[in-house]
């Protein structure tokens, strides 16, 4: 598909934060598809600029998708341990500006944790766990140790991997975004979160499990992206104890995961479920 024009056209549902484009079909390979020439109409995400604030100081910019904004805000804060539990973000304000989103929190200064407003010199893309880190030694953190007596079994994570998608109502108008969920420990979907960022999309799901008042533990994470290490440090710092994604984790996810006592998993090429442990 060629994109021939861009209008401020939203999708039907206004929590879809979608942009309806325009453009002309070509017909696939084989025959099928759009018949060439013609006018076609599809839903693209937005993704905008994000900035964090902790009383009225500026910590970093994510592109990210603009919903959820409030649940973004305080998973990004537990996941980046900047504050240790979400009763400790008073409040949260979220305004538009011309150049993006600013998500302001209220949180005492005795309530921070130490040296976690580590200096960021540049925008978070969303594709990128580590944009603005200026320094090697906040690249990759030690995650904590996760303690949990949660039990799943391979079946219950593939259930959760078919129930995904229903639980995507973004993703069904544009094709293009994250889902992250967080599940019972027989598979069922409890709460599920997306953005254009497999990053954001799990911040997202953790302020959402926080802000319900739910223990991270007693559940399991279930996201169709591939695993990095920063998708287990993440987790790890909210103790989750077992993260599927669709690819295979990384070494370096892995080795993170195994030294936290985290168990990941992934779809396998016959469409079972691995656990890596």
């Amino acid at each position: 598909m060629t994109a021939m024009s861009l209008g401020p056209v939203r999708s039907g549902a206004p929590d879809m934060c979608s942009i309806a484009v325009t453009g002309t079909g070509f017909p696939a390979p084989r025959g099928g598809g759009d018949a060439s020439g013609a006018g076609v109409t599809w839903q693209i995400p937005e993704e905008t600029a994000v900035a964090f604030e902790y009383n009225g100081r500026s910590h970093a910019v994510m592109m990210a998708t603009p919903a959820d904004l409030e649940d973004f805000a305080l998973g990004f804060s537990l996941a980046e341990e900047i504050v240790g539990t979400a009763a400790d973000v008073e409040s949260v304000t979220v305004r538009g500006t011309p150049l993006g989103m600013v998500v302001n929190m209220t949180v005492d200064p005795l309530r921070l944790m130490r040296g976690s407003l580590r200096s960021r010199s540049m925008e978070g893309r969303s594709g990128c766990g580590l944009c603005g880190v200026d320094s090697l030694v906040h690249a990759v953190r030690e995650p904590r140790r996760v303690t949990s007596d949660l039990s799943v079994e391979p079946a219950a994570v593939a259930a959760a991997f078919r129930a995904l998608p229903d639980h995507q109502p973004m993703n069904r108008a544009n094709r293009s975004v994250h889902g992250a969920a967080w599940c019972a420990p027989d598979g069922t979907i409890r709460l599920a979160r997306e953005d254009v960022g497999r990053h954001n999309a799990l911040d997202k799901l953790i302020g959402a499990v926080a802000a319900s008042g739910a223990d991270p533990a007693a559940g399991f994470v279930v996201m169709t992206s591939r695993c990095s290490f920063e998708l287990v440090q993440k987790s790890a710092a909210v103790g989750i104890p077992l993260l599927a994604t669709i690819s295979a984790p990384t070494a370096l996810a892995l080795e993170l995961a195994r030294n936290a006592g985290l168990t990941l998993g992934s779809l396998s090429r016959t469409g079972g479920v691995v656990l890596f442990r």
